[in-house]
């Protein structure tokens, strides 16, 4: 069975956030960290991983990504400030 990941990053200030979806969270997210994909992620360094959530139906991952993108900034704090307060990186507790 497989997984698939919603995941927010945000850069170092916490001042910009990212909204993304993938299968593998530990690559992905490594990927982000080591600039090996262009984009926005890049150009904003966001690269810390503030907020995650896993599901086995790749349509409802798609969904929430989807619905996410569509919050303002205050949802997406609150989501973030509920699952890490901290806004810690939570990159190296992913195993």
């Amino acid at each position: 069975m497989n997984n698939y990941y919603v995941y927010i990053l945000a850069n170092f200030t916490n001042t910009v956030l990212y909204v993304g979806i993938t299968n593998d969270l530990r690559r992905r997210v490594y990927e982000h960290k080591n600039h090996l994909v262009e984009g926005f992620t890049d150009k904003y360094k966001c690269n810390k991983l503030v907020w995650y959530e896993s599901s086995t139906d790749v349509k409802s991952a798609i969904l929430k990504e989807k619905q996410i993108k569509k919050w303002k900034r205050d949802y997406k704090d609150n989501i973030i400030n509920q699952f890490n307060p901290e806004w810690k990186d939570l990159y190296d507790l992913l195993i």
